[in-house]
């Protein structure tokens, strides 16, 4: 009606002055276009037009895109459009039920909607489509062909909680499975429009999971990382996105299994065959001595030496363990050369072998410690001459990866393999090649176990741990005839002239004693410390304290005045003949403590240097707590100041070397002799064979050793 009226008002405006308007008569002669409809959603849907209707979960906005085509506006009026929604469902009684809504006209290319009232019936199927007008013609309904009504259904109900069972893992059963042992667990909800269940494993994984059917169950593969309860959190979500109320499942594993098999080969000298902790005892080779030495720190009182001849074996009648399913085998190892491939233990096929765990000596490449499992083999490590080694190799059928572990992590990349069933002998020393056996090992071999389920990480890191051994404490709280005491009896440090101990003053009130001073020094820690003038003062003892060739811990507290820090100054080095094995030390050009550690015992050697950036008088003008810590089995060294460490003071260090000279506190070998003496107090000096983990190290720096349990 706005079009015709804009004519006629054309029209008479052209007869009121006696002439036709161009533009007016070109209108006169258009034929009106219709509108056109485009864009159609339900929101939060969208147009499902297909078989499947869109599900939603709150009352849906319909909305569609009004158009008209750009030949209706050449009169220089815009269009004005319209839209009409309709819906229709069946009821109950299968009669039709329709209802229709128009909008308030705006400009073209518009979006309309309308919200539907909430009386609109859940669980059916509703159709809608729409049409626009432009005040003078209707659009086709977007139903019509080539297009088709859109439908979705309003389900108003949330989904039922979900119930949860295990076989393995009983809902309140004590204790039920184990660490390491996988379970299943189902999840299903009574409503027949679930689609998905979401789930997390308070403090553990989460994720997702779908039926094979709508409205049907799912299952989910679990293994516990630790004994004690656990709780299962599960929701079902239908196919509105509408969330079940969350149901919580309790469980109680059990203690880790002890293995299926175990040889600790720590037999009496002359003994023929290794006694089984569990398992079948293994028959010994004339290669195959008893009585061995074992890696300090670790739980073993001794190993089984093998001398790498044909002889060195030893083996059982049947296998170890299933190597079909999940399982994993370790064993400590310390090779006696590390140029020949040679294999700590594997399980005898009819043609071969299932698994190994060996050393890989490549004639082009270094070597490197392996766990092959069929035909797929993970290396990893750097083995060493002389040096222990903790190996385990693991196979997960659920996730159907092996990986192998040395010295507690991981190496080489983690590969997919299939899993190999043998039902022959299992073999420590020897593998089974195409010709017979081979790659014999030569050097010590401890604690064989194999594990018929999975070795979870806290597990793997206890069972290559080294309990660090406490070597000398010097509190620094008394001194007796130019010497303070160890406090453990141990070896006294000797003061040299420049070096003494301050104690703390006795108890005073200031307004009552006239000789008490108003603001008394107390000590870095406990009632002592230890003075040095930066002259000539220093500490020693007549032995180095840490054999620097393999792993170990210093700790110690030191503070520098801010005045004083005009040059680099050692608080602890041990010196081999031409320099030291190590050296810690402020360097004020950087602002950072450093250690240095030389490559070899010779002057002007490559240095690994790592640092850390911090104030030299530490918090609070308390000192600082640095402590250095080298891992020889990871080839690590890392400096800690006040109980943390980052990148930059943390290094490889593939070969310490053991020096000979005493340990030296304020001072430092130098080109003339000894130098870069300290002028400032230091505490708490402690020295560890081992490696302190990062958790203990913090506890460095007081008058009572850290927890290393």
């Amino acid at each position: 009606m706005r079009k015709r009226r804009a004519l006629l008002g054309s029209c008479l405006a052209a007869l009121v002055a006696g002439t036709v308007v161009p533009s007016t008569a070109y209108a006169a002669e258009q034929v009106n276009l219709p509108p056109a409809v485009q864009d159609l959603q339900a929101q939060p849907g969208g147009c499902a037009s297909g078989n499947e209707p869109e599900y939603v979960r709150s009352f849906p906005v319909l909305k569609a895109r009004l158009t008209d085509p750009v030949e209706d506006d050449r009169v220089g009026y815009p269009e004005q459009l319209t839209a009409e929604f309709e819906i229709w469902w069946s009821d109950p009684d299968g009669i039709e039920q329709r209802r229709s809504w128009t909008t308030s006209p705006t400009y073209v290319d518009r979006v309309h909607s309308i919200t539907l009232p909430s009386d609109i019936p859940s669980e059916t199927v509703i159709s809608w489509h729409v049409r626009a007008n432009d005040g003078v013609a209707y659009s086709p309904w977007s139903s019509e062909a080539p297009g088709a009504a859109c439908r979705f259904v309003y389900d108003g109900e949330s989904p039922a909680a979900p119930v949860v069972s295990s076989p393995e893992y009983p809902a309140e059963t004590y204790w039920a499975g184990g660490v390491g042992i996988y379970g299943s667990f189902t999840m299903d909800s009574s409503s027949a429009d679930v689609v998905e269940y979401r789930y997390t494993f308070l403090g553990g994984p989460s994720g997702t999971v779908r039926p094979a059917e709508t409205g049907g169950p799912a299952t989910i593969r679990y293994v516990p990382l630790s004994r004690g309860p656990k709780t299962l959190s599960v929701q079902a979500l239908d196919r509105a996105g509408r969330m079940s109320m969350p149901t919580n499942y309790t469980f109680h594993p059990n203690a880790a299994s002890a293995p299926v098999s175990r040889w600790k080969l720590d037999d009496e000298a002359g003994s023929a065959t290794a006694a089984a902790e569990a398992g079948e005892a293994a028959r010994a080779g004339r290669g195959v001595t008893f009585g061995g030495p074992a890696p300090s720190g670790a739980p073993l009182s001794s190993t089984a030496t093998l001398d790498g001849s044909r002889h060195a074996f030893l083996t059982t009648d049947s296998p170890a363990v299933d190597g079909g399913g999940t399982f994993a085998v370790g064993a400590w190892v310390r090779p006696a050369r590390d140029d020949r491939s040679m294999t700590v233990l594997s399980q005898d096929t009819a043609s071969g072998a299932a698994y190994a765990l060996a050393l890989e000596a490549p004639r082009e490449a270094s070597a490197s410690y392996s766990f092959t499992l069929g035909d797929t083999k993970i290396s990893g490590g750097a083995p060493e001459a002389g040096e222990w080694a903790y190996l385990l190799g693991l196979y997960d059928t659920e996730t159907g990866y092996a990986q192998l572990f040395v010295n507690g992590h991981e190496v080489g990349t983690k590969t997919e393999a299939a899993p190999v069933r043998a039902d022959g002998a299992f073999q420590i020393g020897r593998i089974l090649g195409p010709h017979g056996y081979r790659q014999r090992w030569h050097g010590e071999i401890g604690d064989v176990r194999a594990y018929d389920r999975l070795v979870v990480p806290s597990e793997v890191t206890e069972l290559a741990r080294r309990k660090p051994r406490l070597l000398g404490h010097w509190s620094f709280s008394t001194a007796d005839d130019g010497t303070t005491p160890e406090n453990g009896g141990g070896a006294s440090l000797r003061l040299a002239p420049g070096a003494s101990i301050y104690r703390a003053p006795d108890f005073c009130i200031p307004d009552v004693d006239p000789d008490c001073p108003t603001w008394p020094r107390y000590p870095l820690v406990g009632d002592g410390h230890l003075e040095l003038d930066g002259e000539s003062g220093h500490v020693a003892l007549d032995t180095p304290v840490v054999d620097t060739g393999d792993s170990f811990t210093l700790g110690v507290v030191a503070r520098i005045e801010q005045d004083d820090a005009t040059r680099p100054m050692t608080v602890l080095s041990q010196a081999g003949e031409h320099t030291d094995a190590f050296k810690l030390r402020y360097d004020p050009a950087q602002y950072a403590w450093q250690l240095i550690m030389p490559e070899r015992d010779e002057a002007g050697a490559p240095e690994t240097v790592v640092a850390q950036v911090e104030m030299p008088d530490g918090a609070n003008g308390d000192g600082t707590r640095l402590a250095v810590v080298y891992d020889d089995a990871t080839d690590t060294v890392k400096l800690f100041a006040d109980g943390y460490t980052n990148a930059d003071a943390t290094a490889h260090l593939r070969n310490g070397w053991t020096s000979s000279g005493p340990l030296q506190v304020g001072r430092a070998r130098t080109a003339d002799g000894f130098g870069e003496y300290l002028k400032g107090q230091v505490d708490e000096v402690q020295a560890y064979a081992g490696a302190l983990r990062d958790d203990d190290v913090i506890g460095l720096g007081w008058e009572t050793d850290p927890c290393l349990c």
